[in-house]
C-alpha cells in the first residue's frame, strides 16, 4: 500500500507489476508509472492495476496506469495529472486541481464533489452521462478538435509530441493537452488504448466528454476577464505618457 507517497519532484517509480491501495498519496511531484509484467496474459485495460483512493490528496506530479483503477481514484487530487484506463466508482471525487484522462469505463458517481481542474473520458459507448454525478459540473465536447485533426501525426512524432508542454489556458486547447497527455502515457507505459488513441484519433477524439467544474469555469472567466481590463488599462496609461 501507498506505493510512491508522498514522491518528491524528481523522482521516478516505476512498476512492473500490480499496487495496492493509496498509491501516489500526497504525490509531491514525483511521476510515477505502473504496468504489467510482460509475463501477465491479462488483458490490462479490463484489468485492475492499482487499488482504492489512488493518488488521495496529490499536489503535484504525474502518474501512468496501464490498466484500471480501483475507487475514489483521484480523490482530492489538487494539482497532479494522471493517465488510467478505466476506474472504479466515485472517480475524481473532491478533486480541486490538475487533470486526469480516463482511456476508458468509469464506474458511477464519477465527479461527486468535484471543484476544480479538469477530466477527459474516453465514452465510446455514449452512456457517461448516466455515471457522472453532475450536482458541479458540465459535461461537454473538446473545444479545439477542429485543430488538431488538421494536424495529424504519425508514429514517429509521438515522442517529440509527449516532450511538449501542456497548454496552460483550461478554457482553451482541450484536444491539444489530450494528444499530449495520451502520448506519454504511451510511451511511458506501451497502453494499447493509448496508441489506439493515436492512431484513430479522427475517429475517437470527439467521442471524449470534458468534465468542468461550474465555479472554476467561471473563476477562470473571472481572472482572464480581469486580466484584459488591466492590459487595456495599461495601454491607455501608454498613450497617455506618450502624449
Amino acid at each position: 500500500q501507498s506505493f510512491g507517497a508522498f514522491l518528491a519532484r524528481g523522482v521516478t517509480l516505476e512498476l512492473r507489476g500490480q499496487a495496492n491501495d493509496y498509491v501516489g498519496k500526497g504525490l509531491s511531484g514525483g511521476r510515477i508509472i505502473v504496468y504489467p509484467s510482460a509475463e501477465s496474459r491479462l488483458c490490462a485495460q479490463d484489468n485492475i492495476i492499482v487499488g482504492n483512493t489512488v493518488m488521495y490528496g496529490a499536489i503535484a506530479g504525474e502518474c501512468y496506469f496501464r490498466g484500471v483503477a480501483g475507487e475514489r481514484f483521484a480523490v482530492r487530487n489538487s494539482g497532479a495529472i494522471a493517465v488510467v484506463e478505466g476506474t472504479g466508482d466515485h472517480g475524481c471525487e473532491y478533486m480541486t486541481g490538475g487533470v486526469v484522462v480516463v482511456l476508458g469505463q468509469t464506474g458511477r458517481n464519477f465527479a461527486a464533489g468535484m471543484s476544480g481542474g479538469v477530466a477527459y473520458v474516453l465514452d465510446e459507448a455514449g452512456d457517461f452521462d448516466r455515471r457522472a454525478n453532475q450536482a458541479m459540473v458540465a459535461l461537454e465536447p473538446l473545444n479545439d478538435i477542429e485543430e488538431t485533426l488538421s494536424a495529424p501525426l504519425l508514429p514517429d512524432d509521438w515522442r517529440s509530441l509527449a516532450q511538449s508542454a501542456l497548454p496552460e489556458d483550461w478554457l482553451r486547447h482541450d484536444a491539444q493537452r489530450l494528444r499530449i497527455l495520451v502520448a506519454r502515457h504511451y510511451l511511458q507505459t506501451g497502453s494499447e488504448p493509448a496508441r489506439r488513441v493515436l492512431e484513430q484519433w479522427r475517429e475517437l477524439l470527439p467521442k471524449f466528454v470534458k468534465i468542468m467544474p461550474l465555479d472554476y469555469r467561471r473563476a477562470l472567466q473571472d481572472m482572464q476577464q480581469i486580466k484584459v481590463r488591466a492590459a487595456r488599462l495599461d495601454e491607455k496609461a501608454g498613450v497617455a505618457v506618450g502624449v
